[in-house]
């Protein structure tokens, strides 16, 4: 759970898990996403309608909310960014490293959005 002061670092509050929030939420943290955001969600809607499952659109919210997570967090975005900066360094353990950082701030941002 984050803290007053974990919230006062926060770019906007988290939105809620709707794509109409998720969108609203990825047009001021990151609007250059927000093609991929759309393309993406024709896809898993044509997917849902495909296999008859809303699992589809679930994955593509809780993957939307975890993206927009780590964005709106200064936080996890600069150790994003640093750890996906060092993944092909030439030296293996660097980008070990860097993959391992990755994977965390990853599993720290979807923990957050599922609560």
């Amino acid at each position: 759970m984050s803290t007053p002061a974990d919230r006062a670092r926060e770019l906007i509050a988290r939105p809620k898990q709707t794509p109409d929030a998720l969108r609203a939420a990825l047009a001021v943290v990151a609007p250059g996403r927000l093609e991929e955001m759309q393309a993406t969600k024709d896809e898993a809607f044509a997917k849902a309608v495909e296999w008859q499952s809303l699992s589809p659109v679930q994955s593509w919210v809780l993957l939307w909310a975890r993206d927009i997570e780590i964005a709106r967090r200064p936080d996890l975005s600069s150790r994003f960014e640093r750890a996906q900066s060092n993944l092909e360094d030439e030296d293996p353990v660097i980008a070990r490293q860097a993959l391992q950082e990755l994977t965390a701030v990853l599993d720290e941002a979807m923990k957050a959005v599922r609560g």
